[in-house]
């Protein structure tokens, strides 16, 4: 095991890592980066800990776009919507039938 400084919004995280993961560890803290400066903002800056919720959240809310909107196909979401509007026309045919 490997102790990793992390630099997260302006503040520094001793965090530990298994051997070998450390690069892993750096990549995830330049995905933090990215955010960071946008969470302090929105925090205004009041606090660590409200910094780090507000970039948990900015984070969150980009894995959640992704996972209603695929970059590889059709969005689970659409998807459902196609269903059930297929599912609706298909009843009503079948209740045209029942009645012609």
């Amino acid at each position: 095991m490997a102790d990793v400084t992390l630099s997260i919004a302006g503040r520094s995280y001793s965090v530990a890592a298994r051997d070998g993961e450390e690069t892993h560890l750096r990549h995830l803290e330049s995905i933090l980066q990215k955010h960071a400066a946008t969470a302090l903002r929105a925090s205004g800056g009041l606090n660590a800990e409200r910094t780090l919720v507000y970039l948990a959240l900015i984070l969150a809310d980009i894995l959640d776009e992704g996972e209603r909107n695929p970059s590889g196909g059709v969005s689970p979401v659409l998807l459902d919507r196609i269903a059930d509007r297929l599912e609706a026309v298909a009843a009503a045919l079948e209740e045209d039938a029942r009645n012609a």
